[in-house]
């Protein structure tokens, strides 16, 4: 489990990582079973397995995740219906960031050397989200990704790199836009 909090090369099969799934997956359970039910019941869902959840933030059922403590919400961030996020290590959504239907976020990345990627070893590498960012439903953002505060992600663009800040990227893979 350090190892994979520290982006290190780890086995995803060890016990303590399997086992903090499952936790997860119970929780995610409950939190998608929670679609009817008042806001400040989700809030108080979203508290307990996110690392830090600002006021007014809301993810829309349903909702998937590796981990969910690796996830940090900004004040009045917004995931639409079924965001998908990776979380091996840190996944930072700025403040008044809004995410569109959809939207995968990865950190889980694999080793290029196929010798290496048949030990069945694994890392991660941490997305940041700044503030006030808008990304369209159904982009991807692959692990390592920095987007600026103010930038706007296309919907369905496929983030490869990081964005400055106030830039607009689309397309796949996504491309800024002049």
């Amino acid at each position: 489990m350090q190892k994979m909090l520290a982006g290190e090369l780890y086995h995803a099969g060890d016990p303590e990582i399997v086992a903090a799934q499952e936790a997860a997956f119970a929780w995610m359970a409950r939190y998608n079973g929670a679609l009817g039910a008042p806001q400040a019941v989700r809030d108080a869902l979203l508290r307990e397995r996110l690392s830090e959840v600002g006021a007014g933030a809301v993810i829309r059922p349903p909702f998937h995740c590796d981990y969910g403590f690796n996830i940090r919400l900004g004040a009045g961030a917004f995931l639409n219906f079924n965001c998908v996020v990776l979380d091996v290590v840190e996944v930072s959504i700025g403040e008044g960031t809004q995410i569109g239907p959809a939207v995968q976020i990865y950190t889980a990345d694999h080793p290029r050397d196929v010798a290496t990627r048949r030990t069945g070893l694994e890392f991660g590498r941490p997305v940041r989200i700044g503030r006030h960012v808008w990304i369209g439903g159904g982009a991807i953002l692959l692990p390592g990704i920095t987007i600026g505060d103010d930038a706007v992600i296309g919907a369905g663009a496929v983030v490869t790199k990081d964005v400055p800040p106030g830039a607009t990227a689309l397309g796949n893979p996504a491309r800024l836009r002049g």
